[in-house]
C-alpha cells in the first residue's frame, strides 16, 4: 500500500476520466433481484445463527451463534447505507421500506441517516463539515478501546435519538426545514417500536428484549466498529476521494454481510454504483487509490500502532 501522505493533497476528482459514461451506466444498473438475493442471505444468516443462539445447545455452539447473529443485527448498518442511497433495489419504495425496518434492528434511524450519509458524501473528511468528524478519532489506547467497544456508539445513539425525537434539531444543518416533520416522525416511530418491545418482554416476563435484541446488537457492535473504523482513519482530511478513503480487501463472508462497503473507496467514488458490482469495480479503479489495506487486523494494528 502506498501512503496517503506521498500523494498531492490537493489531487483533484478525476473520476469523471477513469470510466467513460457508458461504462458507468452499466455499473449504475440497479437490481431488485440481486438486492432481495442479498436480502434474503442475510436475514438467513440472522435466523440460523439467532435460532442457535436462542434454543438450549452446548455453550460451545451458542457462544459463536451469539457473535455471528450479534453481527448479522449490527451489520443491518449495511442494509441501511445501501437502501439510503437507492442502490439496493430498483424499486425506490422498496429501498425506503427495507432502509427503515433495517434501521430498526441495527439501532440507527434510516430517515435522518439519508440526511446525515448524504452532506458525508458531500464534504467527505472536510473538517468543520463532514458530519462524521463531529465524532473524533481515536488517538490512544483508552480512546480506541472506547471506541472498539461500542461504548461511544451507544452513547451517540440515546444522545441523537433523544435530540430528534424532541425536536432539537440545532447543530444539524444537513436536516433541511422542509423534512423536519418526518425525519423526527420516523425517529419517534422507531422508538415507539422499541417501547412495544420492551413493554411486551415485561409483560409476559421474559428478557426477551435484551436475549433477542439488545445483548446481541452490543456484541456485534464490537465487529462493527472494528470494520467501520478502517474507512477513513488514517486517510487524508481534504476533498481528494483517492486518498481520503480506505478500500479493505477481506473475506467473502465478511464483504457478504457487509453487503460490499469494504469497497468503501470505490463505493466514495462513485456512490451511485450499486453493491453488488463493486468488486468489479474495484478491478477497474484499484490503481489510482493510494489507500487499499489487506485485511481489518491489519488496519487497526496500523491505527493503534500510530498513537
Amino acid at each position: 500500500m502506498v501512503s496517503a501522505s506521498t500523494k498531492s493533497k490537493s489531487q483533484p476528482n478525476k473520476s469523471k476520466n477513469i470510466l467513460s459514461a457508458s461504462e458507468l451506466k452499466v455499473f449504475n444498473e440497479r437490481s431488485n433481484k440481486n438486492g432481495l438475493i442479498q436480502l434474503f442471505k442475510h436475514l438467513g444468516v440472522m435466523a440460523i445463527s439467532g435460532y442457535l443462539w436462542l434454543t438450549p445447545h452446548n455453550w460451545l455452539v451458542r457462544i459463536p451463534a451469539l457473535i455471528i447473529y450479534g453481527f448479522s443485527l449490527a451489520a443491518m448498518f449495511a442494509v441501511v447505507h445501501e437502501c439510503c442511497h437507492r442502490t439496493a433495489f430498483a424499486n425506490n419504495r422498496l429501498n425506503d421500506i427495507v432502509a427503515w425496518w433495517g434501521g430498526v434492528l441495527s439501532g440507527y434511524n434510516s430517515t435522518f441517516y439519508r440526511r446525515y450519509h448524504k452532506w458525508h458524501h458531500r464534504y467527505t473528511r472536510i473538517e468543520g463539515k463532514d458530519p462524521e468528524l463531529e465524532d473524533p478519532e481515536p488517538s490512544n489506547i483508552l480512546e480506541y478501546i472506547a471506541e472498539i467497544s461500542g461504548y461511544n456508539w451507544w452513547l451517540g445513539k440515546l444522545q441523537t435519538h433523544y435530540r430528534v425525537a424532541t425536536g432539537k434539531l440545532d447543530n444539524m444543518p444537513y436536516i433541511a426545514e422542509n423534512v423536519r416533520d418526518e425525519v423526527i416522525r420516523s425517529n419517534r416511530l422507531q422508538l415507539a417500536v422499541y417501547g412495544v418491545a420492551i413493554a411486551f418482554s415485561i409483560a409476559v416476563r421474559q428478557p426477551w428484549f435484551i436475549t433477542y435484541w439488545l445483548l446481541p446488537l452490543a456484541v456485534g457492535q464490537t465487529i462493527l466498529r472494528f470494520i467501520l473504523l478502517a474507512e477513513h482513519t488514517g486517510c487524508t482530511k481534504d476533498n481528494n476521494p483517492f486518498a481520503n478513503t480506505r478500500t479493505t480487501l477481506t473475506w467473502f463472508p465478511l464483504r457478504m454481510m457487509m453487503w460490499n462497503m469494504p469497497f468503501h473507496a470505490e463505493h466514495h467514488l462513485y456512490p451511485s454504483m450499486p453493491f453488488h458490482v463493486l468488486p468489479q469495480a474495484h478491478q477497474e479503479l484499484k490503481e489510482h487509490f493510494t489507500v487499499v489495506d489487506n485485511g481489518y487486523l491489519k488496519v487497526n494494528q496500523k491505527i493503534v500502532s500510530s498513537f
